[in-house]
């Protein structure tokens, strides 16, 4: 009725199963409770002795339904039926088979199925298979099938290599989903190869197994073992003592400290710790802790100097080439260079650079190092809070460790190098101490000859060490330590000298870091510009870097996408790269108005022009200020208020504009928090302007604190108001007199092109502004 050689059609009992599969050439041996699948049983015996086998689709549900049905099975033979609880059988798998419907649910399942015999895509194929399995029968048959006999047996009596596959996927102990691959497969070839590779697998597996086993076993054995001949060594030792190799270690250790050359005290109290080490047991935790005193002690740079670089003008070349800018830093560094020179000593120099982040500082500290041809050492006290961090531990404490300053001179191998304290004003203090007090014998030239650190318990001399400090903001640094330091501040970097950094230093470095050439890649200076201004708001450069970075990693991508050779970014496809500007900085006016003054201010990013808008309207004198002023802004508001109603006369205004009226100055940009005095002489000139309804000239800027008699105090940022009124459009700006001193800062180009106007009250300011 059905073979494993024809396509039969037929319908037939049908059993469900959980966690046997079915396969050809193979007997499945059933011990059966399920009243449906029992009556299906006695059908079976009853009728042609052939009945399906199928597998639930979810082996851990107990859902017997047509939908928890397999559409593969096997089509079976009944060779033996017991009956009884429970109910035995044994059945000879015939041929794989198909479910086409289900013709009946009750009082068991009948199904249309067809067969699916075996099929031969490559016989050559299947004989080498057949020959790699039965070579892994004859070496690990015991292994794969276990004491199957008759498995054995069967393949030993030869069999075809479709019977090999299914009885041996038959009796391997396989998952039920990988024998589940070898059911729903009708080719011989196909199983074959399965089966090769499975059994690769399995083998590796039990491998596996068995070496983590054996480790396993190893190591509870092997920690026994240890710790038996640690106690016995123990014993050993302080009976007879390593008296050789100690006695070696010890010589090593005598030579090292005369080596040295440290101070007469501090050498003697060396040897006389090196004595106290010689009398301890090797397995005692005293020897351990003396023996690491003394490794480090001798670790230290007690008289070793590097040759530092005494050539002012190659110093300076390699300041210049490493940065641009920063002509005051330079300067005092050369000054250093100079000094030093002279005396032939290492001047007492502590800088503090101080400025916003990414301006520069670190990478400035390590230009510095090259440039004088030191060591450079770097240590971050950002979050310290612990005074130990300093001075260190001291050795009474298990795990004590010398403090950074210390560690940081072991690292760099001289006593001269340059040391880096980055990010002081994040330092902090707890019950543990307080950091910023442990680094005033650090940081003072008078003291730090004799450094005193918890862990080495005799004095360092710091003073050949040039300490480099940097900070964000200086008002976070303690005064005492701030005393002891030179501060330099490093302002934002202006749009001129952003571009210098741009083409000279950041495009090239990121070619480097992408592996892109400079033959495949260019970017134009009026790009680089458009970036600069309407891409970037920041004092340093670090999102500048990024956004060049991301230019050049696009450009990598179409150079490979689009097979080009070379991608050109200027100002008219930037944003085909970057998408819409971010920033857009103030633009002048384009006529004079009533009312409206154009400021100047200096934020953290730079310099940027501020507008000042004042109306007055029916009221009852008060005046009304809006755009997140901050308080020293609004006091600046009252007195230009105070100032313009006080001298009205002068002004030819009417004083009963003052009763009758209220005043409103606004600072556009409302979101944005401003504060401080500068915008004085601009508040008053707009309250002016709007009461004796004159218009203001929208070519001119101004910038200047006043007080109450209308004299115009000096101001700071010039150099950043400067060139954003020249950006902006502006063509005169006018400054407080006092800081007529502070025009060298100014760059030349923007001098050029913007005429400078010193003025000391607010009637010269009136002269020049108003219409």
């Amino acid at each position: 009725m059905f073979s494993n050689e024809t396509i039969d059609t037929y319908s037939i009992p049908i059993i469900v199963l959980k966690n046997i599969v079915p396969l050809p050439n193979n007997e499945i041996k059933l011990d059966v409770i399920n009243p449906q699948v029992i009556e299906a049983l006695n059908s079976t015996n009853n009728s042609n002795k052939y009945f399906g086998v199928f597998l639930q689709k979810n082996i851990l549900s107990n859902d017997y339904s047509i939908d928890n049905i397999g559409q593969i099975g096997c089509v079976c033979k009944l060779t033996y039926l017991e009956q009884g609880v429970p109910t035995k059988a044994r059945a000879l798998c015939i041929v794989r088979c198909r479910i086409n419907a289900i013709e009946q649910t009750s009082p068991y399942f009948v199904g249309n199925v067809t067969s699916m015999p075996k099929t031969s895509e490559d016989p050559s194929k299947e004989l080498d298979y057949v020959k790699l399995l039965v070579k892994e029968i004859e070496v690990n048959g015991g292994k794969l099938l276990g004491n199957n006999k008759d498995a054995i047996t069967a393949i030993g009596q030869g069999v075809t290599p479709d019977k090999l596959c299914d009885i041996l996927v038959y009796n391997i102990n396989f998952d039920l989903a990988t024998k589940l691959k070898y059911l729903t497969t009708p080719s011989v070839t196909q199983r074959l190869m399965y089966l090769v590779m499975d059994i690769k697998r399995e083998k590796e597996m039990s491998a596996l197994d068995a070496k983590i086993e054996k480790d396993v076993r190893d190591s509870i054995n092997e920690s026994q073992k240890e710790y038996y001949l640690r106690e016995k060594m123990k014993a050993i030792q302080n009976e007879l003592g390593d008296k050789a190799k100690k006695e070696t270690e010890i010589d090593e250790l005598r030579k090292k400290i005369l080596e040295c050359k440290m101070p007469p005290e501090t050498e003697k109290n060396a040897l006389n710790e090196l004595a106290r080490y010689s009398t301890l047991g090797v397995g005692s935790g005293e020897s351990n802790i003396s023996k690491s005193y003394l490794d480090f002690m001798v670790s230290l740079p007690w008289s070793k100097k590097s040759e530092d670089n005494k050539d002012i003008n190659k110093c300076k070349e390699q300041l210049d080439c490493d940065h641009y800018g920063l002509t005051k830093v330079k300067e005092r560094i050369l000054e250093y260079l100079a000094v030093s020179i002279m005396t032939n000593h290492t001047p007492q120099a502590i800088l503090c650079l101080v400025g916003p982040p990414g301006v520069g500082k670190t990478s400035l500290a390590k230009s510095i190092a090259r440039s004088l041809n030191k060591t450079f050492v770097q240590q971050s006290l950002g979050g310290v809070k612990d005074e130990s961090e300093i001075r260190g531990h001291r050795r009474t404490y298990l795990g004590a460790l010398p403090g950074r300053i210390l560690q940081g001179m072991q690292k760099a191998k001289v006593n001269n190098p340059l040391f880096l304290l980055d990010e002081i004003d994040k330092v902090s203090s707890d019950f543990r101490g307080d950091p910023a007090s442990a680094l005033l014998e650090v940081l003072d030239g008078e003291q730090n000859k004799y450094f005193s650190d918890h862990y080495l318990e005799e004095p360092y001399d710091l003073s050949n060490v040039f300490f480099i400090a940097t900070a964000n903001y200086l008002e976070n640094i303690p005064a005492p330590l701030r005393d002891r330091m030179e501060i330099v501040e490093l302002s934002s970097y202006t749009e001129y000298e952003k571009f210098e950094i741009a083409k000279r230093h950041l495009v090239s470095k990121e070619l480097k870091i992408h592996g892109l050439g400079e033959s495949c890649f260019s970017l134009s200076d009026d790009a680089i510009w458009k970036i600069i201004r309407e891409y970037t708001k920041e004092s340093g450069v670090r999102e500048l870097e990024r956004i060049i970075a991301t230019l050049i990693r696009k450009a990598i991508k179409n150079i490979l996408s689009d097979k080009l050779s070379k991608v050109e970014i200027n100002a008219s496809n930037l944003e085909t790269f970057l998408g819409k500007p971010k920033f857009i900085y103030n633009k002048i006016d384009n006529s004079p108005e009533v009312g409206v003054v154009t400021g100047l201010a200096y934020t953290q990013y730079g310099g940027d022009t501020l507008p000042v808008e004042v109306t007055y309207y029916k009221g009852n004198g008060q005046i009304k200020l809006t755009g997140k002023l901050g308080d020293v802004m609004k006091e600046s508001c009252q007195i230009a208020y105070s100032y313009v109603k006080a001298n009205c006369k002068k002004f030819d205004i009417d004083e009963k504009l003052f009763l009758e009226n209220d005043v409103h100055i606004h600072v556009p940009e409302g979101a944005v928090p401003k504060d401080g005095p500068s915008a004085g002489v601009t508040m008053a000139t707009a309250i002016i302007s709007a009461f004796t309804k004159r218009k203001v000239d929208n070519l001119c800027g101004m910038t200047g604190e006043i007080t109450l008699r209308g004299r115009v105090l000096p101001i700071g940022g010039l150099r950043e108001k400067s060139i954003a009124a020249n950006r902006s459009g502006l063509k005169k700006i006018l400054i407080p007199k006092e800081n007529v001193i502070d025009l060298d800062e100014v760059p030349d180009s923007v001098k050029k092109e913007l005429e400078i106007i010193p003025i000391s009250n607010v009637e010269d300011v009136i002269k020049i502004a108003l219409l």
